[in-house]
């Protein structure tokens, strides 16, 4: 039976890593072991980062209405917004409410006056 060498298999593998390595700094952009426990560690960054991501996303959004509410009525809370949006039965997430608040504030603004509305009713 004849051998069967591994140097394309391996040869590939490398050249993925060292793909991936590209531009980073000295030797971790060109020597497969360096390289390797580089592109290891950036992955666990990437993989970590995409979970914070959606938390930064979230809380920016939370400001940014909290300001365009209090911008609207001085008396009324992010939180008391929420509630009111609630009661009300609007169903809009975080992230439309916070872009109708930057782009569209007369919008935003009917919708502070129904919450408000369904909080005092």
């Amino acid at each position: 039976m004849s051998r069967v060498k591994g140097g394309t298999t391996t040869h590939a593998r490398h050249k993925k890593v060292i793909k991936a390595a590209k531009g980073y700094y000295g030797r971790r952009k060109n020597t497969f072991k360096v390289a390797r426990q580089a592109v290891d560690k950036a992955n666990q960054y990437a993989t970590r980062d995409r979970k914070n991501r959606k938390r930064n996303f979230r809380a920016l959004w939370i400001q940014r209405i909290n300001a365009a509410v209090r911008a609207h009525d001085d008396q009324l809370s992010y939180s008391r917004f929420i509630n009111g949006l609630t009661m009300a039965g609007i169903e809009v997430d975080r992230k439309v409410l916070a872009d109708l608040a930057v782009h569209e504030p007369e919008a935003f603004g009917a919708i502070v006056d129904q919450a408000k509305g369904a909080l005092t009713a």
